[in-house]
């Protein structure tokens, strides 16, 4: 296991990546965006030069799926549960393996529907199917997939492009005003392919705690998250459906 030196909190540059690979590594696995410091990473160019260097590469994009353009065109394996930017339900979820490395990929569990068995008669070998149920065992979340299935009409039809968009623009008003009271916003100035839904700040002289509980007690739900050395943050992830008065009445409270 190599871990990522970096300047910044969660701020992942190519060149971050790829001084750590060689050509003992056998794989690389990034989240599509930082949690905390909302940066989002350089998916296609981090994946052409693993592509290059045969080096399999996989993506966490929970923090993506469903707020930006996240493409599988240069990733080997992908997933991202439901619940967060896609606004599905939990115990649903999207897992992409390109089909070349399937084989390579094995499952770790085995169930009626992911082992070859017809008429459920067991048999004497393993035979996976050549295709996504290779990966799924048993019987499915019905109800979850039929959640998710609704979530992703709604995302498409109001079109990822037009979410990002709306994204960052309020990215770029709650950052200033955010600032214009003193707080510190990580990652503030992060270019445009960069830059994401999630704001996270702090105020060296603020009790995040207290101030965290101060917005759930007028029913605003931020996340209270903390680094390593224990600083502690305010995280907004605003989604296109919510209004600027809503945003305007959180900056209220602070």
């Amino acid at each position: 296991m190599r871990l990522l030196n970096f300047r910044e909190l969660g701020r992942i540059r190519n060149s971050d990546v790829l001084g750590q690979v060689d050509e003992t590594t056998w794989n690389d696995a990034l989240a599509s965006c930082h949690f905390i410091s909302g940066w989002r990473i350089d998916i296609a160019g981090i994946g052409k030069q693993l592509r290059a260097r045969n080096i399999p590469f996989c993506v966490d994009a929970i923090q993506t799926l469903g707020a930006f353009p996240t493409t599988v065109e240069h990733v080997d394996f992908l997933a991202a549960d439901a619940h967060k930017w896609l606004l599905g339900p939990c115990a649903a979820g999207i897992f992409y393996v390109r089909k070349s490395l399937q084989e390579r990929l094995r499952p770790a569990v085995f169930g009626w529907h992911n082992v070859r068995c017809p008429n459920y008669v067991a048999q004497e070998q393993i035979v996976h199917p050549p295709d996504a149920r290779r990966y799924e065992a048993g019987t499915h979340s019905l109800l979850g997939l039929e959640g998710l299935h609704a979530a992703l009409s709604v995302i498409l039809e109001v079109g990822v492009d037009n979410i990002a968009a709306e994204l960052l623009r309020q990215r770029a008003w709650l950052v200033s005003e955010l600032q214009s009271r003193g707080y510190t916003v990580l990652q503030a100035a992060a270019p445009k392919e960069n830059a994401s839904g999630i704001i996270t700040f702090f105020r060296p002289d603020a009790d995040m705690a207290v101030l965290n509980q101060r917005l759930l007690d007028a029913g605003v739900v931020a996340s209270l998250r903390s680094d390593r050395t224990g600083q502690r943050y305010l995280r907004f992830s605003p989604h296109f459906y919510n209004t600027d008065a809503e945003l305007r009445r959180v900056l209220e409270l602070l």
